[in-house]
């Protein structure tokens, strides 16, 4: 359980590291309730190990042939755990997993990308699987994967554009992004509809001043940030909403000290990791966008990380991808002089 001190600790990455390496250790129930994110929740561990700079800390053979074990012959993608059905979340996250392992040879990319391109729906909305849902989510991911996978140029004009019109479509009022055209505005979906615009090289449809302001009201008195108004602080959207910050310019609008003592504060210092909110039980959802939101504050020792794809950054750029954005200056020390 995270710790619930007033005393502000450092990030303790050999605890985290330790965390990561031991969570196919314990097998109880909510382990095996949590299968459908088994795949994601690799994707997860993996990059916060890299931004902590321990990359090697997992087995990188074991963590290919699983990811490989999860593929779905009839759809020709991945699932997220062996004998599930393909669907693009998980599609997205053994990608990232490949790229970063440098494994994508042993991936069937034409097949992948037939399946990315069967869930694009004539209004530009994109889908999930083959039952249809669509989301904001999703529109960013097909357009991640297909980056990732050298394949964005398969997109014709029209489709690109259809997409594009249909995130903008998901605009508010307020600059902020719904799941889909009416949905109320929501720093998740912010954070994907901004990293999708920029990967189309569009973010001129985007109100930056008027998201920016909308982003800024998300940080509450303790440093915390929340998902919409009147919700509580929650560790994850230190980089839903940084990350959007970072991408729009105006990552500078936030209280860094504050947002980094809010995160600290979520780690368990007996067994690892970094939950929701001080008091509260860890994971690695909330670990790893702990430790990127504490990469791009310019939190002290931390490795890069890429705002738009949640990547390391040195490796997005290698693979030239990477788009404008803005992070804070590296800190020397934490906490900073006084």
């Amino acid at each position: 359980m995270a710790s619930s001190s007033s005393v502000v600790p450092k990030l303790n990455i050999p605890l985290h590291v330790k965390y990561i390496q031991n969570l196919d250790k314990k097998q109880d129930l909510a382990y095996h309730l949590t299968s459908h994110l088994r795949l994601n929740g690799i994707y997860w561990g993996l990059t916060a190990l890299c931004i902590m700079g321990q990359h090697s800390a997992l087995d990188r053979e074991g963590v290919i042939e699983y990811t490989i074990s999860c593929w779905d012959e009839e759809a020709g993608t991945f699932g997220p755990h062996p004998g599930h059905d393909g669907h693009i979340l998980a599609t997205l996250s053994a990608i990232q997993i490949m790229v970063i392992e440098d494994a994508l040879d042993r991936v069937d990319i034409e097949r992948v990308t037939k399946f990315l391109h069967s869930l694009i729906n004539p209004d530009g909305a994109v889908s999930g699987d083959q039952w249809g849902e669509s989301d904001t989510r999703f529109s960013y991911i097909l357009l991640q994967s297909l980056a990732l996978l050298g394949k964005l140029d398969t997109l014709s004009p029209e489709t690109r554009e259809n997409i594009t019109q249909n995130i903008k479509g998901c605009m508010n009022f307020d600059g902020g992004f719904g799941t889909t055209p009416g949905a109320e505005s929501h720093s998740g979906q912010v954070w994907v509809c901004t990293a999708a615009l920029s990967i189309l090289d569009r973010e001129d449809l985007i109100d930056k001043d008027l998201l920016g302001a909308w982003l800024s009201e998300r940080q509450l008195p303790n440093g915390g940030l929340n998902g919409r108004p009147e919700k509580l602080e929650d560790v994850c959207y230190s980089w839903w909403c940084a990350a959007s910050l970072s991408i729009i310019g105006r990552l500078h609008w936030i209280d860094r000290d504050k947002l980094i003592a809010f995160i600290l504060g979520a780690q368990d210092l007996e067994d690892g990791g970094i939950a929701d909110r001080p008091g509260d039980w860890v994971d690695v959802f909330h670990t790893v966008f702990g430790v990127a939101g504490l990469s791009l504050l310019g939190y002290p020792g931390l490795q890069d990380i890429d705002p738009v794809y949640c990547m390391p950054a040195g490796l997005i750029a290698s693979l030239g991808l990477r788009k404008p954005y803005i992070t804070l200056p590296r800190l020397s020390s934490y906490p900073p002089p006084s």
